[in-house]
């Protein structure tokens, strides 16, 4: 049994992991399915009398004590999990660097000397050093998939509504996701039974390899992929299929997500920021100087691409497993300038995030090897609803995959 003290403070981080202004923990509430797991959370879910930050100084000192705990924290406590603190996330989520201007940058366990990955980088660090068993995060355009793959995690992002987003920080509701991180498939699929619920179990009928998503991979990876995406099908029935993810360009269909979103973002934090007037780093600065700007008219003409574009895919997915690469390559270097950040790796990888959130689909990233030390992610996608199905494929398919190194 756990000390009551053990949860006054976070646990011995260093790596950078973990809040300690607003930290809070926890123990179980129940004794179900995750007894004697312990998890963190992203510094976006309220706890019932503590502050959440949302990553920023600023909204923590602005903010009043939650009077309530988010839905998603409820369920993993009631399933007998301890919760052991709060951990870091890129300011207001809106990065996928790890980098956070006021708290500074979680170190990657798994390849210290690069980036872990944002907005969630606290939680994937939090897990990959074993710090605690699983954690949870959000998802809008790739905040658990791109610091899991970073990180050498299983990563998961749900379907767009399967799990309430009740107590957890305003964004851009029309892609956000509460998602989680674990070391191994079987407790990813653990946690998904209690927060997703049950749901019917369908067989994948094939492989559909995104072709237009695997020609933006840097070559250095691109073997690794193949030889994982090769494996993957041999456990489907039918033959492998490429295919164009996207008729149009993936360019296109980035173009329509990033309008979307910086137009809701705005609607979520513009007045706060207007109000409060935060300083931000330059990245998350620009990004938020832009969704200023964007027009309702523009953001109107935005949805309906993204709803036609939601339609084609469940149309073209169907009961098919759909395979691409998390990232177009590793993560890099801590030293990258923040502009070289931006133009040459956030755009990049951008591209292949965007569809899950235009569709509102489930993605899971498995961790397949490493190259040069750094991990490397690879997604499969399903159609909406099929969240368990991809569970629990990753969880019989994993034997046949190699494995990040485990760094605990």
């Amino acid at each position: 049994m756990q000390r009551a003290d053990a949860y006054d403070r976070p646990p011995a981080d260093a790596f950078g992991a973990f809040c300690h202004e607003n930290h809070v923990g926890l123990p179980s509430t129940g004794s179900g399915p995750l007894a004697g797991l312990s998890f963190a959370i992203k510094d976006v879910f309220d706890v019932a009398g503590s502050r959440t930050g949302f990553g920023h100084p600023a909204w923590l000192a602005t903010h009043p004590l939650a009077v309530s705990t988010a839905e998603a924290v409820t369920r993993l406590l009631s399933a007998g999990a301890d919760l052991r603190g709060r951990t870091l996330s890129d300011e207001l989520c809106y990065s996928l660097s790890g980098e956070n201007f006021h708290y500074g940058m979680p170190t990657n366990p798994v390849s210290p000397e690069r980036l872990p990955g944002g907005s969630s980088s606290g939680s994937a660090v939090a897990v990959a050093a074993g710090l605690v068993d699983f954690a949870i995060g959000t998802d809008c355009g790739g905040s658990v998939r791109v610091p899991a793959a970073y990180c050498g995690l299983f990563g998961f992002r749900p379907t767009h509504g399967r799990i309430p987003l009740t107590g957890v920080s305003r964004f851009a509701p029309r892609f956000d996701t509460v998602g989680w991180f674990a070391r191994d498939a079987v407790l990813l699929k653990r946690v998904g039974e209690v927060l997703l619920g049950a749901s019917q179990s369908q067989v994948f009928d094939r492989l559909l390899i995104a072709t237009d998503a695997f020609d933006q991979c840097d070559p250095l990876v691109r073997p690794l992929l193949d030889e994982a995406v090769e494996r993957l099908g041999g456990r489907l029935a039918g033959p492998p299929s490429p295919f164009r993810l996207s008729p149009i360009g993936l360019d296109r269909w980035l173009d329509t997500f990033r309008t979307l979103q910086a137009w809701e973002i705005w609607q979520s934090l513009g007045g706060w920021i207007n109000r409060v007037r935060p300083s931000f780093g330059d990245g998350v600065g620009q990004r938020l100087a832009a969704a200023e700007q964007v027009k309702r008219g523009e953001a109107e003409a935005a949805r309906q691409r993204a709803d036609a574009i939601a339609g084609e895919l469940a149309e073209t997915i169907g009961d098919a497993l759909v395979c691409l690469p998390t990232t177009p390559g590793l993560a890099p270097s801590r030293a990258t300038a923040p502009a070289e950040i931006e133009n040459a790796h956030r755009q990049r990888a951008m591209r292949l995030l965007c569809p899950a959130g235009l569709g509102g689909l489930p993605q899971l990233t498995l961790p397949i090897g490493t190259v040069d030390g750094a991990p490397v992610g690879l997604s499969i996608m399903a159609r909406r609803g099929k969240d368990m199905d991809l569970l629990d494929f990753a969880a019989k398919a994993v034997s046949d995959l190699p494995t990040a190194p485990d760094t605990r």
